[in-house]
């Protein structure tokens, strides 16, 4: 069993949602911060979430649909072109407009495979590391950092946001996206899984990938935490019609935060 939550340390843990095929994989809720952590003891697997290269020239592709939409959030809060480092790329979707926009950007991959893809097919500078490690060896600074579903994986929060101060420049701008536990989706989805109703589509080894878990209320808190204040939040779905809704009433199952360092 979680003793301390990881984002705040407190005790104060109620067991609150059962995954898995024999409802034995256990996610707590800090009565603190209200963060969801998932008890890394029974197990984690991020491989599960491994994707194949997807040119950003194929803009018809879901999944470059969804970069797209997170480019036209951000470039809203944007000025005049600077740098930008998107960490998790992926295939590079987001740094494909923002260069046709006239930013100079670079990306990060754990995979060499998917960095050398990048590279080859659209001429991009791609660092190759584990983020929670990386040095930054020559002191790099940017105007924004993105990190979008991410941070749910990463099983030290703070010092993944202390990272991300740490490529910034002063008033710098990070994008975030991750799922939103404060979601009607999630409400349901706990509800149905803590009754045993939605658990039998699990193989009996299947592991989260998902180490920590954000509302609006926690992730303010690892804001606090971190040296940053909130300068957006919006909820929103894949769907576009429904977002309209979502930017009045936040209750979409996934968060788009944009973020600045505050000055030291």
């Amino acid at each position: 069993m979680l003793s301390e939550c990881r984002l705040c340390g407190s005790d104060d843990l109620t067991l609150w949602m059962r995954e898995g095929r024999n409802r034995d994989l256990n996610y707590y809720r800090c009565g603190n911060c209200t963060l969801w952590n998932y008890d890394l003891d029974c197990g984690l697997d991020q491989t599960q979430y491994t994707e194949t290269y997807v040119s950003p020239s194929d803009t018809g592709h879901r999944y470059n649909q969804d970069n797209l939409r997170s480019w036209a959030f951000l470039k809203q809060h944007l000025g005049e072109p600077g740098t930008l480092l998107d960490i998790g790329c992926g295939s590079g979707g987001l740094l494909h407009p923002a260069r046709e926009a006239g930013w100079q950007v670079r990306g990060m991959e754990l995979s060499e495979q998917t960095a050398n893809n990048i590279r080859e097919d659209q001429d991009l500078e791609v660092i190759v590391s584990n983020f929670l490690e990386y040095d930054n060896p020559n002191g790099d600074r940017y105007d924004v950092v993105v990190l979008r579903h991410v941070l749910e994986h990463l099983p030290d929060s703070k010092l993944a946001m202390t990272k991300i101060g740490g490529l910034l420049v002063d008033g710098g701008l990070a994008l975030l996206e991750f799922p939103n536990t404060a979601s009607v989706s999630y409400g349901i989805k706990r509800h149905l899984k803590n009754r045993g109703l939605k658990n039998k589509k699990y193989a009996q080894d299947w592991r989260p990938g998902h180490c920590n878990e954000f509302c609006r209320e926690s992730f303010n808190y690892l804001l606090e935490q971190t040296g940053f204040e909130l300068a957006v939040w919006q909820t929103y779905s894949n769907k576009d019609f429904a977002n309209a809704f979502y930017r009045v009433v936040p209750v979409a199952s996934k968060a788009r935060a944009l973020v600045r360092k505050k000055p030291r």
